[in-house]
């Protein structure tokens, strides 16, 4: 009897520049050994996260944090230097697939650079950037140095195809595996019913959302518990803000509990009645978890207008992520100048009692599962799987690759 032959080991760099891509940058990593039969070798930039499924980083991805126009001048100089140091890393690593995640300021100038150095490394890019939002031709600039996009969002395949964007396959999003987090037990779904309606307030993740927009959310928070009478108010936070937030909030007319543990988070989704929150991720969480929402973002002035300069699409129906996916402006959005305490409050009152505007957030966010089903496999089994592919056939039989990948999508 012939012996069963060894798969041949691969190599396979990952960076990421953020927490959320750090997350997301581990699960990739356990999915890559679990489907590697321990014939993979892991490396690269990451967090906390990605060091606990084996990828410790050379240098710690706080530094690459940037929040607001007027912090790039300063930190520039080091980030660049991080982008030479990485690009030269992987490079002198020769790995058989280079996926850099999310983070395109710091990722894609990673990808340039490797691609020019050393064209043979396959490069895949988990999570697209919002080239169906704003500067759409990134699409097509990606081609000269982004083999594949693994997509978390269902409409952006289609998007790249549109705008001449690289091979682009939905393998799902990472809220997919966390569904059961998100969704209330029988007595969950009870007190979400029960009196006083517990109220969601997420202002944001960044410092600088953070000081626009708490200060109008907790405004609006008062006049909602004028016109309804009593309430709980929850704001899940991130460990380091929550001091900040506590400060910002002392003075506020309903005082809120303020959760950072993931569990805690996660407990008052499955209880919430409605939420107030900052556009960004958490839209489509709180879409998942059912809590009828009200979506709200404030930018400085010059940043708004640098957005509308570089190419912000006017065509699009929304901004807010759950509305995007649903494909119909189902969550209330109030932008710049909307952004009114008076606004969100007249907007957050019909959520809390069986209203019409209620009723259709809840029944649209029953579709959201089969929206955004990627298939049998887990997303991050599903982007492993494409990873290891292209990894094994390399960028000469990528076109092979890719075709063979996007069999899979339905």
């Amino acid at each position: 009897m012939k012996p069963e032959p060894q798969l041949r080991s691969l190599s396979i760099y990952i960076v990421a520049a953020e927490e959320s891509g750090d997350a997301l940058g581990a699960s990739l990593a356990r999915a890559l050994v679990a489907q590697g039969g321990g014939a993979i070798r892991l490396s690269g930039v990451g967090g906390r996260a990605m060091a606990a499924a084996g990828i410790v980083s050379p240098f710690p991805i706080e530094e690459l944090s940037i929040i607001g126009l007027n912090a790039i001048p300063r930190r520039l100089p080091m980030i660049l230097r991080r982008i030479r140091e990485t690009a030269d890393a992987i490079v002198a690593a020769r790995p058989d697939a280079l996926v850099i995640i999310d983070s395109p300021d710091f990722t894609h100038r990673v990808a340039r650079r490797v691609r020019r150095a050393a064209p043979s490394i396959p490069i895949l890019d988990y999570v697209s950037p919002s080239v169906w939002a704003w500067r759409p031709g990134r699409a097509r600039a990606m081609r000269a140095y982004v083999d594949c996009v693994l997509a978390i969002l269902p409409f952006e395949p289609a998007a790249h195809v549109r705008l001449g964007g690289p091979p682009c396959i939905y393998v799902g999003h990472p809220l997919i595996e966390h569904i059961a987090e998100l969704r209330p037990n029988a007595d969950e779904a009870q007190r979400r019913k029960a009196d006083p309606p517990l109220i969601l307030a997420l202002p944001g993740s960044r410092t600088s959302e953070i000081g626009r927009l708490i200060g109008i959310f907790g405004d609006a928070i008062a006049r909602t518990a004028t016109r309804v009478g009593p309430i709980e108010l929850v704001l899940p936070t991130v460990p380091q803000l929550a001091s900040r937030v506590g400060e910002a909030v002392a003075g506020w007319a309903v005082t809120p509990r303020i959760v950072v543990e993931p569990a805690a988070k996660w407990g008052a989704f499955r209880t919430a009645r409605a939420a107030l929150a900052a556009s960004g991720t958490v839209t489509l969480e709180l879409a998942l978890a059912g809590v009828p929402t009200v979506a709200a973002y404030r930018l400085p002035l010059i940043e708004e207008l640098f957005l509308r300069i570089a190419g912000l699409q006017a065509t699009l129906h929304s901004v807010i992520l759950a509305n995007l996916v649903l494909g119909e402006n189902v969550v209330p959005e109030f932008l710049q100048r909307d952004c009114t305490p008076q606004q969100l409050a007249d907007a957050l009152v019909p959520l809390l009692s069986d209203t019409p505007q209620r009723l259709r957030q809840v029944e649209a966010f029953g579709s959201l599962d089969r929206i955004m089903a990627p298939g049998a496999a887990a997303p991050s089994a599903k982007a492993a799987a494409t990873v290891l592919d292209i990894a094994r056939r390399g960028r000469r039989d990528l076109a092979a690759a890719a075709a063979a990948a996007a069999t899979g999508q339905s």
